[in-house]
């Protein structure tokens, strides 16, 4: 790394859709320059290298060994992801590892380490930590806005018609199954949203007849009385996808759309003074929404409608809280609807890249964090382990 403004040079392993998408989304954030692309399929890494100027490689060990790279981006197919995170980290550079961090809660405890002991700054891609709409919900928690959160509910109807029967996402031991792929996503968000993992796991997968495991459900208690339900369906046509997640916290209500979240409706029922405060949001806005690193386009809007004394004045109670609440707030979060998915999923990889330099110029913990993957990946291994047993697993320390 040079002096004054540090430069980066930065590796992408694993030259595939992915690991373009990756590098295209924080190519051009100041101080970063490609120097090496490496790839099983030389002639892969060797196109991609070609648009950069940076050197060809094989492998993970190829490139940690150049004293040019200082930021590894791992974009292999999920079994790699262990392996070449502990190697990187282990000569001392900052890793951007893809999800999930492992397949086992195991491996993915080796990375933890591995992190806490290399000078090297390590994020997980949990993209949801850095979208806007989430981060806005959080802030709207640590305001007071919203009481602790009671449900977390997620329903994916995904694509498959790229997904063909060969393809490694069909492949345990290549993917992990939907649980430790896919579900890694959502139970990190859950995670984030509650403040604390789960304590129990119960799960179940569905197989398509004469085919692989292709739905999965699992519910999860969580500290103070809280729940989380995940479902993924790899079952549809991309015209016919859906995904609605279900945030229940007692007097408001949030429903986000979308895998990649770009809209959100949040009810409320309130006072006269939270009524003041939900009116007073709009004008927040690029505030409430703002994730470092990620550029606004200019169009996001929260709009707030309060009909007053929509309800009785009576006092209402809940779970044992009881408040007086007349007020119905209706709020709409917009990043752009399902126009601006693609544009939202890069400039929140983009912050994910921006909150690793970050840490790495400054110091202090990235929001997606090893410990934020190790915690992901071992209830999605509950998951995995319960759907197969039928048992309910119990998690202590991180671990099923």
């Amino acid at each position: 790394m040079t002096s004054g403004t540090t430069q980066y040079g930065l590796a992408l392993v694993g030259c595939g859709a992915f690991g373009t998408f990756v590098l295209d989304a924080v190519g051009d954030i100041p101080g970063l320059r490609v120097t090496a692309c490496a790839d099983a399929d030389r002639q892969r890494a060797r196109t991609l290298a070609s648009r950069f100027g940076a050197a060809v490689h094989a492998d993970v060990t190829e490139v940690a060994a150049r004293a040019d790279v200082d930021v590894v981006i791992l974009a292999t197919p999920p079994a790699a992801h262990a392996e070449t995170a502990v190697t990187a980290l282990r000569a001392g550079k900052h890793v951007f590892c893809e999800k999930p961090m492992a397949l086992t809660a195991e491996d993915a405890a080796r990375v933890e380490a591995e992190s806490r002991r290399s000078r090297g700054v390590f994020v997980v891609d949990h993209v949801l930590r850095y979208n806007p709409v989430l981060r806005l919900l959080m802030r709207l928690g640590e305001e007071h806005l919203l009481d602790p959160l009671r449900r977390f509910a997620f329903e994916n109807d995904a694509a498959d018609e790229d997904l063909d029967a060969d393809h490694w996402f069909w492949n345990p031991d290549r993917s992990g199954g939907i649980h430790i792929e896919h579900g890694v996503h959502f139970f990190d968000a859950a995670n984030a949203l509650m403040g604390a993992g789960p304590l129990q796991v119960q799960a179940m997968e569905v197989r398509r007849e004469g085919g692989p495991v292709d739905m999965v459900v699992a519910t999860a208690t969580h500290p103070q009385g809280a729940v989380s339900t995940h479902m993924h369906s790899f079952t549809h046509a991309h015209r016919a996808e859906r995904q609605l997640m279900r945030l229940d916290y007692g007097f408001t209500e949030a429903r986000v759309t979308g895998w990649i979240p770009t809209f959100a409706t949040i009810t409320a029922w309130t006072d006269d003074a939270g009524a003041a405060r939900w009116e007073a949001l709009p004008g927040q806005a690029a505030e409430l929404l703002a994730v470092p690193g990620l550029r606004p386009h200019g169009q996001e809007r929260i709009t707030v409608t309060v009909a007053r004394d929509a309800g009785s004045g009576r006092p209402a109670r809940g779970r044992g809280v009881t408040r007086v609440v007349p007020h119905r707030v209706d709020c709409v979060v917009d990043l752009g609807g399902e126009d601006r998915k693609q544009y939202v999923y890069a400039e929140s990889v983009r912050a994910a890249m921006t909150d690793l330099l970050h840490c790495a110029e400054h110091g202090g913990t990235p929001q997606a964090d090893a410990t934020a993957g190790l915690t992901a990946v071992a209830v999605a291994e509950a998951a995995t382990r319960s759907a197969r047993t039928g048992r309910t697993l119990t998690l202590t320390g991180g671990a099923p």
